[in-house]
């Protein structure tokens, strides 16, 4: 049966499709390194403004994930082994596109001991290896809980540690199957007790009430997070969960706000924000609220 919204898009989720004269040169380099991106898998609307910046969002251990969540246009299936190659190979790209905030997620790898850890660890060492100074945030999975996972990448010195609880408590079942709410919270709260600066993302539109959401940002925040991304979610293959409600951009605004005074310290709330857009401007704001003192010296 067939999923598809019938509601039209509202004017305020029109994109145009012009890009840059950087686009192509950016997905040439890409090709050129073999390498893949979210922006590309899994049909981000913001791919040609970032592209035509010299910037991705890096996705690595494949194009395969071993679970299948209702929102996700990644392909899901039996990956193949990670590629050994690949932490050298990214980090040539990033230090080519001239990057100096690199960020790095990852298909969920439940077919490997440690999730894919390791591969995480290599690539941000590889990073700050080729581009001395560079900032690495790390948008993860779960890891199936693995602790000593965690731990692993942590031990790499990524800046920001990121991982999304994408919507809220009630939701997960038919969402993020073989994903869970609370173990979410729980790998956010351990790397926030060991001083890392943590991150996570929400999409509304999926059918959330208005105080399912507050609770979703208040155990967010006792979890230790800190850096908070809200965006729409937008239906991106014909099976896939539909979209419940276009959210207006003057909503996500009065969500921006509230989430500050509950106590975030930075925070993109809009349409067509996705974790990952605009991370390092959105860094520069945690850094700049938590020490005014300092300058904003990082590539928006």
């Amino acid at each position: 049966m067939s999923r598809k919204n019938h509601n039209p898009k509202p004017p305020w989720l029109r994109k145009s499709l012009v890009a840059g004269p950087e686009f192509e040169k950016t997905r040439a380099l890409l090709r050129r390194e073999g390498l893949t991106t979210v922006c590309h898998e899994a049909r981000c609307p913001n791919i040609r403004e970032c592209f035509s910046r010299k910037t991705a969002t890096f996705m690595i251990m494949g194009n395969r994930c071993t679970r299948n969540c209702r929102f996700c246009a990644v392909a899901n299936g039996r990956p193949g082994p990670p590629d050994r190659s690949e932490p050298e190979r990214l980090a040539r790209a990033a230090r080519d596109l001239g990057l100096r905030y690199v960020v790095v997620t990852s298909v969920t790898r439940d077919d490997l001991p440690d999730g894919g850890a390791s591969c995480f660890a290599d690539t941000v060492q590889a990073i700050c290896k080729t581009i001395p100074g560079a900032l690495v945030e790390v948008l993860i999975p779960d890891f199936s809980g693995n602790r000593d996972a965690l731990l692993s990448v942590l031990e790499a010195k990524p800046s920001v540690m990121n991982h999304n609880i994408e919507t809220v408590e009630r939701l997960y079942p038919d969402i993020r199957p073989g994903a869970d709410y609370n173990r979410s919270l729980s790998l956010l709260k351990e790397a926030a007790s060991r001083g890392e600066t943590v991150k996570t993302g929400l999409m509304l539109g999926l059918g959330e009430t208005g105080k399912e959401l507050e609770q979703a940002l208040q155990d967010s925040l006792n979890a230790g997070v800190r850096i908070l991304t809200m965006g729409q979610y937008l239906q991106p293959a014909p099976d896939k969960e539909r979209v419940s409600r276009f959210v207006p951009p003057e909503e996500f605004d009065e969500w921006k706000t509230e989430a500050l005074h509950m106590g975030f310290t930075a925070v993109a709330s809009g349409p067509f924000v996705r974790s990952s857009y605009n991370a390092a401007g959105l860094y520069n704001t945690f850094l700049v609220a938590t020490s005014p003192s300092r300058k904003r010296v990082l590539k928006a």
